[in-house]
């Protein structure tokens, strides 16, 4: 059980990091979480809209994004300039997102 839940949480950290560089591609447009499950999902990294929603929450409670239209029906996320630099490396990444190492 412990390696199923090791398994879950990594693939929770990667997804996080993905949707942070599916938004910093966006810029300076807000990216709808439909862009974002569907690149999740074409990247073999599936998971439900809520589960996106859930994630987008998490990096919004860390201060990385912006969520616009939490009460409507399809939501909007913007990086914030924290945001920015974490994805350009220019910033230490926060625990719970699996930023890969600088080269």
């Amino acid at each position: 059980m412990p390696d199923t839940i090791d398994f879950e949480q990594k693939r929770r950290e990667e997804a996080r990091w993905r949707v942070l560089r599916v938004i910093d591609a966006g810029r300076p447009i807000a990216v709808s979480e439909h862009i974002i499950w569907r690149v999740l999902a074409d990247i073999k990294l599936s998971l439900s809209l809520n589960a996106v929603r859930r994630e987008l929450a998490y990096l919004r409670d860390l201060g990385l994004l912006e969520l616009e239209g939490e009460g409507a029906e399809t939501w909007f996320a913007k990086l914030t300039a924290s945001g920015v630099d974490v994805v350009e490396y220019n910033y230490p990444c926060p625990a719970g997102v699996a930023r890969p190492r600088k080269y």
